[in-house]
C-alpha cells in the first residue's frame, strides 16, 4: 500500500480547486518551470536605458536584455553594449566623464559624446581604480604598487616601489692579494679607482625623485589605496599561514582520472594571524606602520574563557586585528578607518592622521558573541557601512547597539553621535544621494518578512516612504535620481523588473514578464507568515501551508531553512523556490507544512541573531519543536506524524532532531549536512562556535556525530560527493558512526557530479522522490 501511493503522489499529487496537476519531475525543474527571473539590474550612465542579466527563452545561460522608455517589452542587447553595460564605472557627481577597467587595461569614456579612450594597456592587469580629489586624476594598482594618472597632462606616474621579500646586500668586495698588488703597482689602477668613486658620489649628490624601493618581507599585501591627493598611501600586510585544506575526491572527470582537489580551511586558531597597517608618506618617501595597542579593550578576554580553567587566568595580550582601507572624505583631509578584531567580537572606528601615523578612535562596538548585522559584516576581512556627508566632516555607518542595526551619523569636529533611525527593525541597505543631503534605504520597518524603501534627510527627522507594500523591493535609483529600477517580488508572485517615478508612495511599472505558461497554470497558495511564542518566550516567524479540511491527512512536515543566518518566513519569493513549489505539492497532498524562521534566522536583530551563540541545536532547535507543539494544539496534528526535513544547516538541524530529541520526528530527511563542526569552515564556524582549540565543549555539544547512538525514526541522508562547502566526508564518518554502532534504520543517497547546491534536474528529482517516499510511507497510515 505505501508502495501506491508514493507512485500515486509522485505522477499525481493533484487536488480540486488547483487548476494544474503538479508532478514532481516538473516542479524540480526549478525556473526551467517556473520562468527564469532576470538579475542584475542597473542603468546606462545617462539615465536612458536599464540593463539586467535573463533567459526568457530557456537557453543554456542568461544574456543582457535593455529597456527605454516607452518600449512595450524589453531588448536583447549587443554583445559589446552588453558587456560595457557590466563595467564599474568611476564618476564625480560634476563631472560628465567616467573612468573604468576592461580587461585590465584603464579607460575615459565621454557621457555627452558616447566615445571611449583607451588610456594605458600592458602586459601587467590594473586594477582597484580610485578616483582623486581633482577631476582627472585617478589612482590604480599595479603590481602590487601604486599609480598616478593625470588626464591634464597626459601622464602616469608610479607612487611606490613596494617589493615583496628581503633585500639583497650586495656582498663587500674583499681584496685579495693580488687586487692589492695591482693597486700598489700601477698608476692605471689607482685612477681607476678614483673615478669610479668620483661617479658614485656624484650620483648620491643628484637624489632621484623616484620612490626608493621598500621590501616588505614575506607577509601578504592587501588593501593597497592612495588618498585622494594622493600624498599618502595605505596598505595592510598580513601573515603568511601555513594551514592545512581539505581535499575533496573528483570521480566523475573528463578524462577518466580521479581528481583531488583543495577546498577549504578548517575552523582553528591557526587561521588567526598578525597583521601590520603601513603608511607611506609621497613627501617623505618612507614607509611607516601605526601602533594600534592603545584602543580600548583590545586587551580583553572573551567572555567563554571563564567556562576553562586554562583560559580565565590567561596572561593579557593584545588582540589580533584586520585593518580595513581608509575612506576618505572629498579632498583627502580625514580618513575614517574600520578595524576588526579576528575574533569578530570587536568593531573600531578611527580616525586616522596619516601625517604621522596616529589616530583618535571614534566608535566601539562589542558583542560577546559575535559582531554582524545588516550593514556590519559578519567577518573581519570585510567592511561595512562608512562613508561622508555633503560636510565633509561628518561619516554615516551602522551599529546594533540598540539590538537592531541602524544608522548613525558622527561630527568629526563635534564629537556629536546621532541616531538617525530607532524601533525593532533593521536598516538593510543605505545608498547616499548625489548631493550627499539625503539617504536612500531598504528597511523591514512594517514587518520582518518586508523589504521597504525609504527616503531619508542626512539630518534626520521622518522616512519618506516610497515602496512600502508587502514583498520584497531591490532600488536601484537612476543617474538623475528621478527614476528607479526596482526588482519587486512576493511570496507567490516571482522577481520582475519595474520601473517607477523616484517619489512618495510611487506606482510600479511592471517592464518584465518572467513566469511561464505552465507555472500561471496552478494556483500557487499564499503561505500565512504566522508568529507563535517559543518557550522562552521570544516571538518566532514562520511560514504556514495548511490544507483543506476535507483533505487534511493529521501528518505534517516541518522544513528547515539553510545558512543559519539566513530568513525564509517572508512575504517575498523564496531562494528555496523547488521547496516552495514542494510545499505546495504535499499540501495538496493533505500535509501541513511549516517552515520556520529559527533563532539565529536573519531579518529580526542582533539578539535573535545570536541566540544559537555557543550551542547550535539548542534554542534553534527547540524552536522547532515549539513549532510542532503548536502544530498539534492549534491545528490538529498527530504528534506521531510528524516529520523533518533541510539542506546545510537544515540538514544539520534535522540531524539534531533526529539525535538529540529522539522521537519527536517520525523520520528526518538530512540533505547536505553539517555532522562535525569541527570540520566545518573557519569565518562562520569561529562566529557561533569560537575555536575548537579554545572551546571544546562548544563544539561537542554542537555537533551530531557525538549523538549517533540515540538515533530513533527513519533517517534519509542526502549528499552531493564534490561538495566543497560541506564536504562529503561529514556524511561518510556519520555513516561509519552509524554502522559501528549498528543503527540499521538509516540510508544514504550519494550524488556523484554534485555540489553543495544541486545544478542538475536529475539529481533533484531523484533526490525529493527519496524525501517524498519517506514521508509517505513514514507518516501517513500510522
Amino acid at each position: 500500500m505505501k508502495k501506491n501511493i508514493f507512485i500515486l503522489t509522485f505522477f499525481i499529487a493533484s487536488i480540486a480547486g488547483h487548476s494544474q496537476t503538479l508532478k514532481l519531475e516538473e516542479i524540480m525543474k526549478g525556473e526551467s518551470f517556473i520562468g527564469n527571473q532576470p538579475t542584475n539590474g542597473r542603468w546606462s550612465l545617462d539615465g536612458k536605458k536599464v540593463y539586467f542579466e535573463w533567459n526568457p527563452t530557456n537557453d543554456l545561460g542568461a544574456s543582457t536584455y535593455f529597456w527605454q522608455k516607452g518600449a512595450a517589452k524589453p531588448f536583447l542587447a549587443e554583445p559589446k553594449e552588453a558587456a560595457f553595460s557590466k563595467l564599474d564605472f568611476k564618476r564625480k557627481s560634476t563631472s560628465d566623464i567616467v573612468y573604468y577597467i576592461d580587461n585590465g587595461a584603464l579607460y575615459s569614456y565621454t557621457i555627452s559624446t558616447k566615445t571611449a579612450k583607451k588610456i594605458i594597456e600592458q602586459s601587467s592587469p590594473i586594477s582597484n581604480l580610485e578616483l582623486g580629489t581633482v577631476n582627472g586624476i585617478v589612482f590604480f594598482e599595479q603590481n602590487d604598487n601604486v599609480f598616478k594618472y593625470n588626464a591634464k597632462e597626459g601622464t602616469v606616474l608610479q607612487i611606490t616601489n613596494l617589493s615583496k621579500g628581503i633585500k639583497k646586500e650586495k656582498p663587500l668586495d674583499k681584496d685579495s692579494f693580488l687586487k692589492t698588488q695591482q693597486k700598489e703597482l700601477f698608476q692605471f689602477i689607482k685612477d681607476k679607482e678614483a673615478k669610479k668613486q668620483w661617479n658614485v658620489a656624484r650620483n648620491k649628490a643628484i637624489k632621484s625623485d623616484f620612490a626608493k624601493e621598500y621590501f616588505y618581507g614575506k607577509d601578504n599585501l592587501f588593501n593597497l589605496k592612495a588618498n585622494p591627493n594622493g600624498n599618502f598611501v595605505t596598505f595592510s600586510l598580513v601573515e603568511e599561514s601555513d594551514v592545512k585544506k581539505e581535499k575533496m575526491e573528483v570521480f566523475i572527470t573528463d578524462d577518466g582520472y580521479n581528481q583531488t582537489p583543495d577546498t577549504k580551511e578548517k575552523v582553528s586558531t591557526a587561521n588567526l594571524v598578525k597583521t601590520k597597517f603601513g603608511i607611506y608618506s609621497v613627501a617623505k618617501d618612507t614607509v611607516y606602520y601605526v601602533n594600534f595597542s592603545t584602543l580600548s579593550h583590545i586587551q580583553d578576554s572573551p567572555k567563554y574563557y571563564e567556562s576553562y580553567d586554562n583560559l580565565k587566568n590567561k596572561s593579557k595580550e593584545d588582540k589580533l586585528i584586520m585593518i580595513q582601507a581608509p575612506v576618505y572624505n572629498e579632498d583627502g583631509s580625514i580618513a575614517i578607518v574600520e578595524i576588526r578584531s579576528q575574533d569578530n567580537k570587536d568593531r573600531w572606528l578611527i580616525s586616522l592622521n596619516p601625517e604621522n601615523g596616529s589616530f583618535k578612535e571614534i566608535e566601539h562596538q562589542h558583542d560577546d558573541a559575535w559582531i554582524a548585522g545588516p550593514g556590519i559584516p559578519s567577518y573581519s576581512f570585510d567592511s561595512g557601512t562608512l562613508g561622508f556627508l555633503a560636510d565633509n566632516e561628518t561619516i554615516y555607518f551602522q551599529s546594533e547597539a540598540t539590538g537592531y542595526s541602524h544608522l548613525y551619523t558622527y561630527n568629526l569636529k563635534s564629537g556629536k553621535k546621532t541616531q538617525l533611525t530607532s524601533g525593532n527593525w533593521e536598516v538593510r541597505d543605505v545608498t547616499l544621494s548625489k548631493d550627499k543631503k539625503a539617504f536612500y534605504l531598504t528597511t523591514n520597518t512594517t514587518h520582518p518578512g518586508n523589504r521597504n524603501f525609504y527616503k531619508l534627510a542626512s539630518a534626520g527627522g521622518a522616512l519618506e516612504p516610497i515602496l512600502t507594500k508587502d514583498g520584497a523591493h531591490e532600488v536601484v535609483v537612476s543617474p538623475d535620481e528621478k527614476s528607479l529600477l526596482v526588482r519587486y517580488s512576493y511570496k507567490n508572485v516571482p522577481w520582475d523588473f519595474y520601473i517607477a517615478d523616484n517619489k512618495k508612495n510611487t506606482a510600479l511599472q511592471q517592464i518584465s514578464s518572467s513566469t511561464s505558461e505552465d507555472f500561471k497554470k496552478y494556483k500557487w497558495r499564499e503561505p500565512e507568515v504566522i508568529t507563535f511564542k517559543a518557550q522562552d518566550g521570544t516571538p518566532v516567524n514562520a511560514r504556514l501551508y495548511t490544507p483543506k479540511t476535507e483533505n487534511a491527512n493529521k501528518a505534517a512536515v516541518i522544513f528547515v531553512h539553510g545558512a543559519g543566518y539566513l530568513q525564509n518566513a517572508h512575504n517575498y519569493w523564496s531562494n528555496y523556490y523547488r521547496e516552495y513549489m514542494f510545499h505546495n505539492m504535499l499540501t495538496d497532498l493533505g500535509y501541513t507544512v511549516l517552515d520556520i524562521d529559527y533563532r539565529g534566522s536573519d531579518g529580526y536583530g542582533r539578539d535573535f541573531r545570536t541566540g544559537i551563540y555557543r550551542f547550535m541545536g539548542g534554542k534553534d532547535l527547540s524552536d522547532h519543536l515549539d513549532g510542532k507543539k503548536l502544530l498539534v494544539e492549534k491545528y490538529g496534528i498527530d504528534a506521531n506524524r510528524v516529520g523533518i526535513y533541510g539542506g546545510s544547516y537544515g540538514g544539520f538541524i534535522t540531524l539534531m532532531g533526529m539525535l538529540t530529541t529522539p522521537g519527536e520526528f517520525a523520520s528526518g530527511a538530512a540533505l547536505r549536512s553539517v555532522t562535525d563542526w569541527g570540520h566545518y569552515n573557519h569565518g562562520y564556524t569561529g562566529n557561533i562556535l569560537n575555536f575548537p582549540e579554545t572551546d571544546p565543549e562548544a563544539y561537542k555539544k554542537s555537533s551530531p556525530i557525538y549523538y549517533a547512538d540515540n538515533l530513533k525514526g527513519n533517517l534519509v541522508m542526502l549528499h552531493g560527493m564534490v561538495d566543497d562547502n560541506v564536504e562529503y566526508k561529514d556524511i561518510v564518518r556519520l555513516s561509519q558512526r552509524f554502522i559501528e554502532l549498528q543503527k540499521k534504520n538509516w540510508t544514504l543517497a550519494s550524488f556523484p557530479v554534485e555540489s553543495h547546491g544541486f545544478k542538475e534536474t536529475y539529481s533533484w528529482i531523484d533526490e525529493y522522490s527519496r524525501i517524498l517516499n519517506l514521508f509517505n510511507s513514514t507518516l501517513l497510515n500510522k
